[in-house]
């Protein structure tokens, strides 16, 4: 449903030409939702001219393009359109150009002149979509060459200085573009247009790329730095981490394949992770911690001791956790404060369960995401956790992808957990009743690889969702679908 000043305000922009010479005489209240519509409906020319005269210090697509009172679709759970995209950097970059005081002309007010340009919040689903719309990707090489263009066409005309406008992005870098833009952000320092990285993606970068990078980026505005797919090792990391640590505001960590086994030490591995600890602290601010992939076995209560605040979202997938991390992480502090779990590809099944068990006791107050994909969780081990498992009253996904469960175990999950009225998604496997010659236990890549049959499954889901609508949940998504985008980002909880 839209409002009335929705549907007006739509009407207006039919003929851009003349909203754009109605502009100056429109009250400035009106232009959040002018922007909004503009970018929806790919008003290009309407849209570059709003952020050419934008009339407040601060435009943020993520107060902008959310669902409001005027119209429910919000724009940040979908790919942007690349012909807005494009007007807003073209906007952008006329405004640099008109002087603050040209001759002939009234001075622009400083303080409504637009300061700080936040484009951050954009979907990144990290799938292929049509040309029509822009990856993070695609984003950020865009404002990456605004930058590089700005510091190339500056002149040095006396008193046509431009207002300075800081731009705010997520950054996505590999390989095939990190120079590109490493020479972008050395084109923001001094430029009226400053690139100010929030969220950094580092993919398939090598080590002393990682650094040049991140020596470049403003301390002051860097939340979160994940690095992807680089396969740093205990080494690598020894060397990076010192540079991620000057970042005394970063809230996010996401590392991987870090390697610390206790059961092969050697003189600098030992070295090199004592050095990783005393890095880790030095974050004041750290509330999220990812280290998948990376061997933790009897060593998380090394790497949780040095932090210096309790985390609130921790991700350990395929970490080769053992019994006594486990307890460690559930008398830890962070236990009582976390909002989000992974324990993805950790075997749960055997002495692990009990401590697991101890763990989601402790946080059952506030948690919100639990992931437990492959975990090897079968009938028993789910029925003898589901008492604890729900006393997470506020628990709005769970993810169980991967796990033996039968239809059985399936039922008793959906029925136990109608007292989890927060409960909203929950990723369940295929049940072992659909494959046809299962071995037992059976692998995970059995039963991810294996093939199901297709009608038994359909009565499965059929029979999921009457079990549903009885107990008046028909708003709770059970689902397979692992690629959804369901899971929650830890910021977004």
């Amino acid at each position: 449903m839209h409002t009335l000043v929705f549907l007006s305000t739509r009407q207006v922009l039919q003929c851009q030409s003349a909203a754009c010479q109605a502009l100056p005489l429109l009250p400035r209240e009106l232009f959040p939702l002018l922007f909004k519509v503009a970018f929806m409906d790919k008003k290009t020319v309407v849209l570059r001219e709003l952020v050419h005269t934008w009339p407040f210090p601060l435009l943020s697509f993520q107060q902008l393009l959310q669902e409001c009172a005027h119209c429910s679709r919000a724009l940040l759970q979908e790919r942007p359109s690349t012909e807005s995209m494009q007007a807003v950097i073209l906007g952008l970059t006329a405004r640099l150009h008109t002087p603050e005081t040209e001759p002939g002309t009234q001075p622009l007010c400083r303080k409504h002149a637009l300061r700080v340009l936040d484009m951050t919040g954009l979907l990144d689903d990290g799938v292929e979509q049509d040309p029509g719309t822009m990856s993070m990707w695609d984003c950020t090489a865009a404002v990456a060459r605004t930058c590089i263009e700005q510091q190339q066409g500056r002149t040095a005309e006396p008193g046509l200085a431009p207002v300075p406008v800081e731009v705010r992005v997520d950054l996505r870098v590999n390989r095939a573009s990190y120079a590109f833009l490493r020479e972008a952000l050395r084109s923001s320092v001094g430029s009226p247009l400053r690139l100010c990285c929030r969220d950094l993606r580092a993919e398939d970068l090598p080590m002393r790329n990682t650094v040049a990078l991140l020596q470049l980026l403003d301390a002051g505005c860097l939340r979160r730095v994940d690095l992807r797919f680089n396969n740093l090792g205990l080494r690598g990391l020894s060397v990076i981490i010192p540079h991620v640590a000057r970042f005394q505001h970063l809230a996010s960590l996401r590392l991987h394949y870090v390697h610390g086994d206790s059961r092969q030490p050697s003189v600098d591995g030992e070295d090199n992770f004592r050095y990783f600890l005393a890095q880790m602290g030095r974050f004041t601010c750290l509330r999220e911690l990812s280290m998948g992939s990376s061997l933790l076995s009897g060593r998380l209560d090394q790497l949780l001791s040095t932090l210096q605040s309790p985390l609130e979202s921790l991700e350990l997938a395929f970490c080769a956790l053992l019994p006594e991390d486990l307890r460690f992480l559930a008398r830890s502090s962070h236990a009582v404060h976390l909002k989000k779990l992974d324990l993805s590809g950790n075997d749960l099944s055997g002495s692990q369960l009990e401590p697991f068990q101890g763990l989601l006791q402790a946080a059952a107050a506030t948690l919100l995401h639990l992931e437990l994909t492959e975990c090897q969780l079968a009938d028993t081990q789910l029925l003898a956790t589901l008492p604890v498992l729900t006393r997470c009253a506020s628990l709005r996904y769970l993810g169980l992808y991967g796990n033996p469960l039968s239809v059985a175990g399936l039922r008793e999950l959906l029925r136990d957990s109608v007292v989890q009225a927060e409960l909203r998604t929950v990723v369940h496997p295929f049940p072992v009743d659909c494959y046809e010659g299962l071995p037992w236990p059976p692998p995970a890549s059995v039963l991810l690889e294996a093939s199901i049959n297709e009608e038994k499954f359909a009565r499965v889901e059929a029979e999921l969702h009457q079990l549903l609508l009885a107990s008046g949940r028909a708003h709770v998504l059970w689902t397979t679908d692992i690629y959804g985008r369901l899971a929650a980002d830890y910021f977004s909880l």
